[in-house]
């Protein structure tokens, strides 16, 4: 599990037990993750969460995409969010290369009855972006999250500027990558594309953004 970097376990703790509450799914979905010892680093933390639910809710979002859906435990806070505000109109369209996190994923959903407002979109996110767009969901999509693979970042950045509305906020996931982006040691490809996407974001005049040490790092872009 992503964790704040820099926080101490009792603040983090700490932080954790003052945010919002997880449901009874969320906190199962997170701990039986926790079991899986070689990708249990590529959940969000229970703050992040909370902070994806309640920024979701500030912009009134209806309508959000997410790509990299692991194993459903981000898009459990956002799609609760978006359902308590708009019910059954509510959607999210949840993006994923595997059809094993999917098809775990998607029990979560249906035990946290949120399955009617979460749609599955497997195959590789480019392409399904593209899809909505051509779906008419161009300027319409209020909320995104990037969670997925780091060298796609800047083409995941781009065709989700095309379904943003304006107001609409985008938020990318490790955009700190560990520590990495800072060390010299930090030369890997991944590595290399996180720096230069945030570099590129804070010089986008499409954008508003702002740039957070929550988790891993979470980078957040509305669209102006």
């Amino acid at each position: 599990m992503s964790t704040s970097i820099g926080l101490s376990p009792d603040i983090r703790d700490y932080v954790q037990a003052m945010n919002r509450p997880e449901g009874a799914v969320m906190a199962r979905c997170r701990e039986e993750t926790q079991a899986l010892s070689d990708y249990k680093q590529m959940q969000i933390s229970p703050e992040q969460g909370a902070f994806l639910h309640f920024m979701a809710g500030l912009i009134n979002a209806k309508i959000a995409v997410e790509i990299g859906v692991f194993t459903g435990y981000s898009a459990l806070w956002t799609a609760t969010a978006l359902k308590a505000r708009h019910g059954a109109k509510a959607r999210l369209l949840a993006l994923d290369v595997s059809e094993s996190w999917m098809t775990q994923a998607q029990t979560y959903w249906r035990e946290a009855g949120l399955a009617d407002v979460i749609e599955p979109r497997l195959g590789d996110a480019r392409e399904s972006l593209d899809t909505l767009a051509e779906e008419g969901l161009a300027g319409q999509v209020d909320f995104l999250f990037i969670d997925a693979d780091k060298t796609g970042y800047p083409i995941y950045y781009e065709k989700g500027l095309t379904l943003l509305r304006p107001g609409g906020l985008m938020v990318f996931d490790n955009v700190l990558w560990g520590g990495d982006v800072v060390s010299v040691k930090g030369k890997s490809l991944e590595t290399k594309t996180l720096r230069e996407i945030a570099y590129q974001i804070r010089q986008d005049p499409r954008v508003d953004m702002t740039f957070t040490a929550l988790g891993d790092g979470l980078l957040l872009a509305q669209k102006r």
